[in-house]
């Protein structure tokens, strides 16, 4: 038994037993349907909860969380009260919410809830709403191939608690806390919008939409030279960029500090980070006109009911299905290498003829979304006219950040730093008017579905005090994240499909990069073909296969020569295979990049065929990874896909052999994330070859024949 499958057998062993113990008779991972998000009021107190998590609030002396728990492990999230919100409105900081006089911020007793004061400095609670969940923006549902939710928004409850000033300080601003509970996930979402009822400008300076005392992850009387962990809850926000990884994405507005009310703590100096805080680091430095409302970006607060990775990573993929659900739009894509017409129609009917569903004209190709004269949105036109008669989508790239434009739009800063990019148009410029106006044209004009928006704003600061679009660097960084995150989520309600380097998902994006190094594309081919599934296995961790595109270089990319392309097609029949099935084994779409898809009528083939295996098991092969061995060029490599819900295919197990000797063996796969209870039929090129009952746990021995430098995939059904 591998090590992987042993550590897996060892999970699900402590995990029954622990769940059981409890009582909880279903996993939300395997069968969410029972955990509908409910509100109850109870006399002063009003608890969202799920049956996966709850929160309760007390509304009096003042409203404020006093329980947030984990019902999966029956433990708090939280050991102490903390304000709902803070808010700085003209240089003065205002709690909002919130209640004192917690002795112990180690534990928080129930006992002592009720003997806890009022604030009268803080915003105090006025009224409250309980209703249902509202989108945030638009989503057009264009593409049939997802496999999402098609619930949006994502079903739940929701809560709004109202609040009004306190007796010092500011007057005539009200401030409503937002809260959001999903049905069938332990997900929270909470934010915060402050409205102007008086009739002076009001200056939010800076807030924290999300402020919990959180149970440390453990404790430490000396850290030394390292950070203790944070607590096991995952934390993202609508407001990340600047990275392909949520954590660094998020690290602009996911704060985890020093808890200055925690004396109590082990570490001698204080300093473990369990004190969440949800605020932007710079800004907003909103000017709030009277009447006007300020909303804050959205925080997601995910507990975790295990520390096992596979687990946990599910629970993350898993929250994205439901909150995020375009992010499993999933269509076969090309990078058409020439935007000239003959190349352009040539490379449609190809991808027509064997089953690709969308086109990107792509950087170098001569495309140019910022032509905004009449007689090429006309030509454009001509060229999604085209593809959409032959069922095929168009779009095309266009390089925001990384380049500069003039010393009067780019982005300003001391000379002491430079743009994370080293040049960056600023988005607050005249320039970036003119440039987002160009695109939301071109996409009214021309009919396009499609951008691939390369260099998306990372969050550079901006010193200029010129710029029509911010005043100084306290709001640059704001303002130009609306900018951006306006237009992508038009994007999203006009079907727009957006591949963006950057996280962005959570305001609309559908793609972000899978994790791989350009340069390693121009490797020998058998080379990349490890890469790509080594890519592919590591970047699946924390998203969807569905949300991180590959890349196929049918044409030479970044130098190689000869040894690292795959053109001539025909005379790389068996490379072109191993690549298309190593992304499309997992659900994953890559950028096949060249000027054709075939070039003879048995490449055609072999690309029609892998393209028709995956679109007759697209529905389980679009379901979730289960990491099983890690490519290494050494022995079989093989990942399950699964989906729970699949009235047909619940499992799909996928195995590599880069030898060049078959290999018969007998794995073992761990089917529990599948959804099977009893007996399971295994089937191998649509033949039945097993029928086996499930051992306890949830395992099962599959012989599997591999030939030299192949692979083989085998299906579960009931």
């Amino acid at each position: 038994m591998s090590d992987n499958i042993l550590k897996f057998f060892l999970f699900c062993f402590f995990f029954f037993l622990f769940h059981f113990s409890f009582g909880q008779k279903t996993d939300w991972l395997v069968n969410d349907a029972s955990f509908v998000a409910t509100a109850e009021k109870d006399g002063n107190r009003i608890t969202l909860t799920n049956g996966l998590i709850s929160r309760t609030f007390s509304l009096s002396p003042n409203a404020a969380t006093i329980a947030f728990d984990n019902l999966m492990t029956n433990e708090s999230v939280i050991r102490g009260i903390k304000p709902e919100a803070e808010v700085t409105l003209d240089g003065t900081v205002y709690a909002v919410g919130g209640l004192k006089g917690q002795p112990n911020y180690a534990y928080l007793d129930k006992r002592w809830i009720d003997t806890l004061s009022n604030d009268p400095s803080s915003f105090q609670f006025k009224a409250y709403e309980i209703g249902r969940t509202l989108a945030p923006f638009g989503w057009k549902k264009v593409r049939a191939h997802h496999h999402g939710s098609d619930q949006w928004p994502a079903p739940g409850v929701s809560l709004r608690l109202d609040f009004q000033p306190g007796k010092t300080g500011v007057q005539d601003i009200m401030i409503s806390v937002h809260y959001e509970l999903y049905d069938g996930i332990p997900v929270i979402c909470k934010w915060i919008t402050v409205t102007n009822t008086g009739s002076e400008v009001v200056l939010i300076d800076d807030f924290s939409s999300e402020i919990l005392a959180a149970v440390e992850y453990g404790v430490s009387v000396d850290t030394r030279n390292k950070e203790a962990p944070t607590p096991n809850i995952h934390v993202e926000t609508d407001y990340a960029f600047g990275s392909m990884v949520p954590e660094d994405a998020n690290s602009n507005a996911v704060h985890w500090q020093q808890d200055p009310d925690y004396f109590t703590q082990v570490n001698y100096l204080r300093n473990n980070r369990c004190l969440l805080k949800t605020s932007p680091s710079v800004g907003p430095a909103y000017p709030l006109a009277p009447e006007d409302t300020f909303t804050s970006f959205r925080s997601y607060i995910l507990p975790f009911d295990s520390y096992d990775r596979e687990r946990n990573g599910l629970a993350r993929r898993r929250m994205y299905r439901k909150i995020a659900p375009w992010t499993t739009e999933n269509p076969l894509m090309m990078h058409v290498r020439y935007a000239d017409w003959e190349t352009v129609k040539n490379a449609v009917d190809q991808a027509a003829e064997v089953g690709f569903e969308m086109l990107i004209l792509t950087f170098g190709s001569g495309f140019d979304i910022e032509n905004n004269d009449p007689k090429y949105l006309a030509e454009m036109r001509k060229y999604s006219d085209y593809a959409r008669s032959k069922g095929v989508e168009i779009g095309g790239y266009s390089l925001l950040a990384s380049r500069s434009i003039d010393q009067e739009n780019d982005i300003v800063l001391p000379d002491s730093l430079s743009p994370i990019f080293g040049h960056s148009p600023c988005l607050g410029s005249t320039w970036a008017k003119t440039y987002f106006d160009k695109l939301y044209n071109f996409y009214q004009e021309t009919g396009f579905t499609l951008l691939e928006h390369d260099g998306s704003y990372p969050g550079d600061l901006c010193f200029s005090t010129l710029h029509p679009g911010h005043k100084n660097y306290l709001d640059s960084r704001w303002n130009q994240y609306q900018v951006i995150s306006t237009f992508y989520k038009w994007c999203r309600q006009e079907g727009v499909f957006l591949n963006i380097p950057d996280y962005y998902y959570l305001t609309g994006g559908n793609k972000c990069g899978m994790g791989y190094r350009e340069t390693n594309w121009s490797l020998p081919r058998a080379q990349q073909v490890i890469h790509t599934r080594q890519n592919i296995y590591d970047g699946t961790w924390t998203k969807l296969t569905t949300m991180g595109w590959m890349f196929v270089p049918l044409t030479e990319y970044h130098g190689g020569g000869e040894a690292a392309t795959i053109e001539p097609l025909h005379e790389h029949l068996d490379h072109y295979e191993k690549m298309i099935i190593s992304n499309l084994g997992a659900g994953v779409q890559a950028c096949y990049r060249g000027p054709r898809l075939y070039d003879t009528e048995e490449t055609k083939g072999l690309v029609k065929g892998a393209v028709d295996w995956y679109k007759k098991h697209r529905e389980v092969l679009e379901g979730d990874l289960i990491h099983l061995r890690r490519a290494d060029g050494q022995d079989l490599d093989y990942w399950l896909m699964v989906d729970p819900y699949s009235h047909a295919e619940k499992a799909a197990l996928v195995v590599f052999n880069p030898l060049e000797e078959s290999i018969d063996t007998t794995l073992t796969v761990p089917l529990y994330y599948s959804g099977f209870t009893k007996m399971v039929s295994v089937y191998h090129n649509d033949y039945l070859i097993d029928h086996q009952e499930l051992d306890r746990s949830y395992q099962l021995e599959v012989k599997v024949s591999v030939p030299a430098g192949g692979w083989s995939a085998y299906f579960f059904k009931e």
